[in-house]
């Protein structure tokens, strides 16, 4: 596992990294076809965010895409001092139908990242939309995560969790209600 370095572009092996020790970065396989983490911290001092979404796309260590510029928005309205990114498969794909083209879309070391951003966040954020049904995946988290409050941006006619991109700015957390 490898995690980026941002400020000298240089690999650092991510065990030997403390947790916030550079502004931005994120951590891919080898390869760069998954994406475990990302995160951005503009202030120490406050408290970090976690979301927990679908899958990555195009964003890495240095780039923000669409998506990871919404999510700093509203942790920096919310009062927060960083954000991490982790998601429920760590395949990268722009679209999310293209997980159905790989045969390992969850990724080795996905679960791992996600309970170390959980454990170290105050807060954490689902909001995966639509597409989580698909191999259990949310079912797998949700009891993974069972003891965790979490929130969301309110919750779509499927009673999954609103993806950031398709909310207002103004939007407000709330409780995520399990639903069995």
């Amino acid at each position: 596992m490898e995690r980026l370095n941002r400020t000298n572009d240089t690999v650092a092996d991510s065990a030997t990294l403390l947790r916030w020790n550079e502004p931005q970065g994120a951590v891919f396989d080898a390869t760069q076809t998954y994406r475990y983490t990302l995160w951005r911290c503009w202030n120490p001092e406050a408290p970090s965010i976690a979301f927990i979404m679908l899958n990555p796309s195009t964003a890495d260590a240095a780039k923000d895409d669409p998506t990871i510029r919404s999510c700093r928005q509203f942790a920096k309205v919310w009062d927060y001092g960083s954000v991490e990114i982790v998601n429920l498969f760590a395949y990268r794909a722009t679209l999310p139908r293209d997980l159905r083209c790989s045969l390992q879309p969850i990724g080795d070391d996905n679960d791992r990242y996600i309970l170390e951003a959980v454990e170290s966040a105050a807060k954490v954020v689902v909001a995966w939309g639509n597409w989580r049904s698909w191999l259990g995946r949310d079912r797998t988290l949700l009891n993974l995560l069972s003891s965790t409050p979490l929130h969301c941006l309110g919750v779509n006619q499927s009673a999954q969790p609103r993806h950031p991109l398709y909310v207002k700015r103004d939007t407000r957390l709330q409780q995520f209600i399990r639903k069995e």
